[in-house]
């Protein structure tokens, strides 16, 4: 008795069912392997489901990546379309990519793996080759598992690798995130602050320097740095995103472009620039985007610097809303901030906890970013997915962070006008505007006199023989604002 290929895969696949219920088994190199009926991936998933089996659903591999490698094989499928493979099967991969980048495999759990596997990002390539291949079998109306018409090695990882096809992805998503989640929040960040800055561009107080008095300057100049930090950081991330923009698509294992055809890294990237309206161009040299990271943690230095600002803008908020009796107390929180039920009119700073939680986390994570950057070697780096889970995160961390801080905290703050006018009124650094009339020796005089009596500087002026109409005449706050005519 004589059994063809399909009688004895007809013939397996029952006596695994009796084996293990609601499940199929699928054949690859290392042999047979039971997967869920309801799951489109494959046995080399499988495998690294139960060889890797670390942290829980948040440790999977980021959704935007797995979308993007959607973007990646459906660019693949229509290159290998115009290098000769069969039309009806580059069409099903095509048209199975498109579920993978809407989400909707996602959604329903065909993505399971971990960030903790092969630092090339192996297991995940072939995750999403198993998902294309079988959905490209369903839709052209084959037996799921089955491999044909479509297999996941010869067709839908043609002219690829894990080494260009997951680094170019996790540099598509990225980019991706950064305009959905981190422009968007630090454009409303910065028009904030700017509006923020004009409006309050009379209001005059004193300047800290140390955490100690300083000369006068405006509440709008104050928050005018803040606009300017914020502002430097963006346009440090456009500068970054022009390295990230060069894609290593098409140089296949080590950068030499082998088992590819002449021109499909071209065609590839083009379409990737199409699927993802970014302007994704091929890299300048292969070996460099293959071997490194250095556009990752460039740009994750940006973001690093941005939650280095904004940590800084945070905590002088903090500070500037500090009271309310025993602070400083120069800005009113809103009160959907966290109030305080045993302290009347205490207002917690708590987007400022957030805030200041999520910079320490960034910094943490270009740590790990530096790390895994600098711990390559030769033509591949081998911490691909966490560099790529870092940066991943900290986008949506700064980018959620901010927002919710505009909306629940900046937007709503007011100046505290008698606190500010008071502070102003008292501050001995107004002693500077008599320096250039009487001296230096004889203004740090007056000042260490009112400071040691109690008294004003206008007292102790006075008191040293200075016409009273002299020191109105001199010490002019708003004069102090800008340099002398």
């Amino acid at each position: 008795m004589s059994f063809d290929q399909k009688e004895i895969f007809s013939l397996m696949y029952k006596l695994a069912r009796l084996i293990v219920p609601d499940t199929r088994v699928e054949n690859d190199s290392e042999g047979p392997v039971h997967i869920p009926l309801d799951r489109m991936y494959g046995p080399m998933t499988m495998r690294s489901l139960m060889k890797f089996p670390i942290g829980g659903v948040e440790e999977r591999m980021p959704r935007p990546i797995i979308k993007a490698m959607g973007m990646v094989k459906k660019a693949a499928a229509e290159a290998n379309k115009m290098n000769g493979m069969e039309e009806r099967l580059c069409e099903a991969i095509s048209k199975a990519c498109d579920d993978v980048i809407s989400g909707k495999l996602y959604d329903e759990e065909h993505f399971p793996l971990v960030i903790w596997q092969a630092g090339s990002g192996e297991h995940t390539n072939m995750n999403v080759n198993e998902v294309v291949c079988n959905r490209a079998i369903e839709i052209i109306g084959g037996q799921m598992g089955t491999r044909e018409p479509v297999d996941p090695n010869e067709h839908v990882n043609l002219s690829q690798s894990p080494n260009d096809t997951f680094s170019t992805a996790v540099r598509i998503a990225v980019a991706m995130e950064l305009q959905e989640k981190m422009y968007p929040a630090l454009r409303t960040f910065v028009d904030l602050l700017g509006k923020k800055s004009s409006a309050w561009a009379v209001i005059v107080k004193i300047g800290r320097t140390h955490l100690m008095d300083a000369v006068p300057l405006t509440l709008g100049q104050e928050f005018s740095g803040y606009c300017q930090q914020l502002t430097n950081g963006r346009a440090r991330l456009d500068s970054a995103l022009d390295r990230l923009y060069e894609l290593p698509m098409g140089g296949h294992e080590v950068g030499t472009g082998l088992n590819t055809k002449q021109g499909f890294d071209e065609t590839c990237i083009k379409r990737i620039a199409q699927i993802s309206c970014l302007p994704f161009v091929k890299s300048p040299n292969f070996f460099e985007s293959l071997s490194t990271c250095d556009a990752l943690v460039e740009l994750h230095g940006e973001l690093n610097t941005i939650a280095t600002s904004l940590m800084k803008i945070v905590n002088d908020i903090r500070l500037l809303a500090s009271g309310p009796r025993s602070g400083l107390g120069e800005l009113i929180l809103p009160e959907n901030e966290t109030v305080n039920p045993l302290v009347p009119g205490t207002v917690i700073p708590s987007q400022c906890d957030a805030i200041s939680m999520i910079c320490a986390q960034v910094m943490g994570n270009h740590v790990a970013v530096s790390m895994g950057a600098c711990s390559g070697h030769f033509q591949l780096n081998a911490f691909m997915p966490m560099i790529a889970a870092n940066v991943l995160r900290s986008i949506t961390l700064l980018g959620d962070g901010m927002r919710s801080f505009c909306t629940n905290c900046l937007e709503g703050i007011e100046p505290h006008n008698a606190n500010i006018e008071k502070f102003t009124k008292i501050s001995l650094m107004l002693v500077t505007a008599l320096s250039p009339h009487i001296g230096y020796e004889r203004s740090a005089a007056i000042a260490r006199a009112a400071h040691r009596n109690g008294t004003t500087l206008k007292q102790e002026a006075m008191n040293a023989g200075i016409d009273i109409d002299d020191f109105k005449k001199w010490v002019q706050i708003n004069d102090m604002l800008q340099p002398s005519d």
